[in-house]
């Protein structure tokens, strides 16, 4: 990815990384960038750095603008190793007496991670930093998705560089909202499910602060995926929506199977909720990654969780899935839990153990059926689906 001049004397200066297909836990099979950006004014200021390996490419794109040793600001925004892995090569380059701006725990962050005696700027909320003609203002985003998370506002280009909030994993030679079309929101809202979904009442009280001090904002720059330049608005009414947690009229049902006697439940469990007007898919874990299973989780109503019993307990990759939407902490839903089994039965208990520790609104009782599922055991299957269907409804 070359330099892009994003507005005058602004410019984007991150690279792409194709490969990636794994992101903790989260699948990028998009890939993603690393995004930095440089300011040219009186002051030269670099805002965040690259994933470590990255860093020459860094290097060479801002060399196409300006000697990298006339910067004269560093600032990060999020200390997570993606952005701030780079800082070590990039500040022993341009010189490691530069300042280095970031909020109070991303001093105490980037200390503890790199052990190097940076001129650290910690800096205050709602602080100003003047670079010329242009004046930074930095806003403290904590748990935005970490304790160090600021933002960095350009107050007369009205640009927002966002650290990793409104990002996306998505690598493409596409750098913008209107270049790349409308599907880049599924993108969007799997990064909001997977990453910052937990930290839904801190977006939400976020985006409301924004709106009561009246801030203006043309441009919305994330440290992954494209620039917002067309209609930033879409992307934060995006985050509200989401950020409430307010289901849509939707049900997923989710399982894994191991002779196809749950994988006959869930289909039958699909079928009833169908019928009664509900929109409903159901979901194989193994044909599925958890990022994906947590894209459709984050507006779904229902949540219907199945699973077959292995060694007197869940299967193991529904429990998988479940810690991990667990941790991923879903806000009203309601939750069922179905599967068969050979002479125990175990895993059903467990799987409502589960939605109700997520504090879930359960469906009673549990469906179990043994071994393979009969004309009437099916039949049970989709009166089942038809009580979660009207539970939605309702």
């Amino acid at each position: 990815m070359k330099p892009v001049e994003i507005a005058k004397g602004i410019y984007s200066v991150g690279v792409i990384d194709w490969n990636i297909r794994d992101f903790h836990g989260y699948s990028t099979e998009k890939g993603t960038s690393y995004n930095a950006f440089l300011i040219v004014d009186e002051k030269v200021v670099l805002i965040d750095t690259v994933k470590k390996g990255y860093e020459d490419q860094l290097l060479d794109n801002i060399s196409q603008i300006i000697d990298p040793k006339k910067i004269d600001i560093v600032i990060s925004n999020h200390t997570e190793m993606d952005h701030s892995g780079g800082l070590p090569r990039i500040m022993h380059f341009i010189g490691e007496q530069k300042p280095l701006y970031c909020s109070k725990m991303g001093l105490k962050n980037l200390s503890q991670h790199f052990k190097q005696q940076w001129n650290y700027h910690a800096v205050e909320n709602g602080e100003d930093l003047n670079i010329g003609s242009r004046t930074l203002t930095f806003l403290e985003t904590r748990m935005l998705h970490w304790p160090d998370s600021m933002f960095t506002y350009v107050k007369e280009d009205e640009i927002l560089f966002s650290s990793d909030a409104f990002g996306q994993h998505y690598a493409g030679y596409e750098m913008f909202d209107d270049v790349v079309g409308h599907t880049i929101m599924a993108q969007a809202k799997k990064y909001y499910a997977n990453i910052l979904m937990p930290y839904s009442p801190k977006t939400l009280k976020l985006l409301e602060h924004v709106q009561e001090i009246g801030l203006k904002i043309k441009m919305i720059c994330p440290d992954h995926g494209v620039i917002w330049r067309k209609d930033p608005g879409k992307i934060i009414e995006a985050y509200v929506k989401w950020s409430q947690q307010i289901p849509e009229k939707k049900a997923i049902v989710v399982y894994d199977t191991m002779w196809h006697s749950t994988e006959k439940m869930a289909e039958a469990i699909a079928d009833g909720i169908s019928k009664e007007g509900v929109s409903v898919k159901p979901i194989h874990i193994r044909s599925s990654h958890r990022s994906d299973i947590m894209t459709e989780v984050l507006d779904a109503k229902a949540v219907v969780v199945g699973s077959p019993t292995l060694n007197n307990g869940m299967f193991p990759t529904v429990s998988d899935t479940l810690t991990y939407m667990k941790g991923l902490k879903p806000k009203n839903k309601i939750g069922a839990a179905f599967g068969s089994y050979g002479w125990s039965g175990e895993s059903i208990k467990l799987v409502k153990a589960e939605l109700e520790a997520m504090k879930f609104d359960i469906i009673e009782p549990n469906l179990r059926i043994q071994y393979v599922p009969d004309d009437e055991g099916i039949e049970s299957c989709v009166e089942f689906g038809r009580k979660i269907g009207q539970a939605v409804n309702e």
